[in-house]
């Protein structure tokens, strides 16, 4: 998708970076580890100005809902 290339090419990244998903991409705009690897990442964004924090769970099965991953991860992030 064009307009997501532009806005990583605008945030830094190279073509090839971006062409290639490779690790520093991948780790900037995927947050992974346990709750309170996700819980630092989001004060993060908070700390430098955004009112909002989407928060997505990504599973190996996406037609399953991450119902238990939630229910660890929410009281780190509400």
């Amino acid at each position: 998708m064009p307009n997501y290339a532009n806005n990583l090419l605008r945030s830094g990244f190279t073509p090839d970076e971006i062409a290639a998903v490779s690790d520093r991409l991948l780790d900037a705009i995927i947050v992974w580890g346990d709750e309170d690897a996700v819980k630092r990442r989001v004060d993060e964004h908070l700390q430098a100005g955004a009112d909002h924090v989407c928060v997505q769970i990504l599973t190996a099965d996406p037609n399953a809902f991450p119902r238990e991953q939630w229910r660890r991860l929410a009281p780190a992030v509400v």
